[in-house]
């Protein structure tokens, strides 16, 4: 007779089946998924002391590793406090499977400890969710919620394991496959289409978006870009698809485009997206996206026409199969040189460099970004958060990203303080490699207990602050309008103090020889698993010009 299994150990079985090597979370009362993912090979289990940070954490790693990663959670305010994560996850598209529990079903309705509808919470955030209450379902749909989060567009899925099926044991799942990522290819008829389009178009213009990430990094973004003479862009999620030191690639679009590359959005004909729906912050600062002729690739048919209102050509397919496939027919048969689009690109490369102020004193923030690329290199793994000044790790090439160093950034939530819980999965899924977080002092305020488990788990994040003492983003907005106003000033505690209350190293940089120096300190004490906080000062109007251009 086959020996039975507790309902835990069923789960953290089918999940190492499945392809997951990572869950976190907190402990819960009574053994559960954390204790019984311990004991099955192949699983890590990375404790976390808050259900928010947990979350953030978990997208981090999901976001570096390209894998699907499991979020354990329990009815009640353990639910509830990872929300704002989880907001974040659903905006980024990650294949994140959150699996809770529940109250046992006779107290439902009756005054139930801890009690909430958490699927009614979760499900406008989630691509499936689904409460398994029939023992016989359990190993199906813990399969079923990692194959939802991993094809099409990755996505946030969600189970709720009632009390009964936690209690009931379970037989040993099948030995089955990992779950894989399925592969999709626009029709031979489309792509030919497609290409004729790209073919004639005048000025044709790339964009990259956070689709390109999954299941691996993009490749031939470079080449189908010079065969098009055309200019690359990335949304923040699509950031790394192209090496930003290749003479075609122009940064970020949007919000984060920095001048004069705006021509280019606004001069092109035709768009070539791949893996962005071309959301909001994309769509700032330039209005071409409406009129121009665009061909869109994705996995997902909802991607088509959601930000761009008119799709000619709609490629349903992975990115990668798309460049390949569009790559092959430009090649056979290439369209006309297109000088003066190559012209106007060389004029606006030109203009964008010299945007890479150094000095110290006039913009402590680009002359830290530019430190952090020197000391630390282009392939570093750069977190951010989305701050009024941090928002110029943004700006290409202020601060420069090779091909697959794929930044950790928040999504359209831009939730406060996302980045120091980001950076605690980005480096679990990068050991032994440099991870920098650039933050703002308020944000890092949200989120400072994050750095008790960057020591806890001997993790070697470099956090630098850019400290305004306050709210960036409200005093900023509040400065052009009449009062009253409430104040916006926080002053910070002093990064040592700080830094050493956690068990890290901080320092202040008040200049460059200061900064550079610990930059070098910081990169030394990474390899130990020893995090350094470095503090630097920034006025307030040290801010991108795109920020202006975009009306703030």
């Amino acid at each position: 007779m086959t020996d039975l299994l507790t309902c835990w150990a069923a789960v953290a079985h089918t999940l190492a089946a499945g392809g997951v090597r990572r869950v976190f979370g907190l402990p819960s009362d009574e053994p559960g998924l954390l204790d019984a993912a311990s004991a099955v090979p192949g699983l890590d289990v990375t404790v976390i002391g808050d259900q928010r940070t947990a979350a953030c954490a978990a997208t981090g790693y999901a976001l570096t590793a390209r894998e699907p990663t499991v979020l354990a959670l329990n009815s009640g305010p353990s639910f509830a406090n990872a929300l704002p994560g989880l907001l974040e996850a659903s905006s980024l598209a990650v294949p994140l499977v959150v699996i809770t529990t529940a109250v046992p079903k006779e107290n439902v309705g009756r005054g139930a400890f801890q009690y909430v509808d958490q699927l009614s919470m979760i499900r406008d955030l989630a691509g499936w969710a689904h409460r398994v209450d029939d023992p016989e379902q359990l190993t199906w749909a813990v399969r079923q919620a990692i194959h939802r989060a991993l094809n099409g567009r990755p996505d946030l899925t969600a189970l709720e394991i009632t009390d009964e099926v936690t209690r009931a044991d379970q037989p040993p799942p099948p030995v089955i496959r990992p779950v894989r990522r399925l592969r999709t290819l626009p029709s031979p008829a489309d792509l030919d289409e497609a290409a004729e389009t790209l073919r004639t178009a005048r000025r044709p213009l790339i964009v990259a978006g956070g689709g390109t990430r999954w299941p691996h990094d993009i490749e031939g973004v470079e080449e189908l870009a010079d065969l098009l003479e055309a200019p690359v862009f990335t949304t923040a999620a699509g950031r790394g698809a192209v090496d930003e030191r290749h003479p075609r690639a122009f940064g970020l679009l949007g919000l984060y485009t920095t001048p004069p590359a705006t021509d280019l959005l606004e001069t092109s004909d035709t768009l070539l997206l791949l893996g962005t729906r071309l959301e909001e912050t994309a769509r700032m600062g330039w209005t071409n996206w409406r009129t121009a002729t665009v061909v869109q690739a994705d996995t997902s048919p909802a991607a088509f026409g959601e930000g761009s209102p008119t799709v000619t050509h709609p490629l349903l397919g992975e990115a990668q199969s798309t460049v390949r496939e569009l790559t092959r027919r430009l090649t056979a048969a290439p369209g006309k040189a297109k000088a003066e689009w190559s012209a106007a690109q060389h004029h606006v490369s030109e203009a964008q460099h010299a945007t890479t102020e150094t000095d110290f004193g006039r913009s402590p923030v680009r002359s830290t970004l530019h430190h952090i690329s020197r000391v630390l290199g282009p392939h570093t793994l750069l977190v951010q958060e989305n701050g009024l000044h941090d928002i110029w790790t943004y700006h290409y090439p202020v601060l420069t990203v090779a091909h697959g160093a794929r930044p950790v950034c928040p999504g359209e939530q831009t939730m406060m303080g996302f980045g120091l819980g980001a950076s605690i999965g980005a480096a679990l899924a990068r050991p032994g490699e440099p991870v920098v977080l650039v933050t703002g002092d308020s944000a890092l305020r949200l989120s400072v207990g994050a750095l008790d488990a960057l020591h806890h788990h001997a993790l070697g994040v470099i956090v630098v602050v850019l400290d305004n003492e306050g709210f960036g983003w409200p005093r900023r907005l509040r400065a052009g309008t009449p009062g009253p106003h409430i104040s916006t000033t926080w002053r910070s505690t002093p990064a040592d103090d700080l830094a050493r209350a956690f068990g890290g190293h901080g320092i202040t940089a008040p200049d460059e020889e200061t900064l550079t120096a610990a930059l070098r300190e910081a990169q030394f004490r990474s390899g130990s698993g020893k995090f350094t906080l470095i503090r630097v000062q920034v006025p307030d109007d040290d801010v991108p010009a795109g920020i202006a251009s975009s009306g703030y």
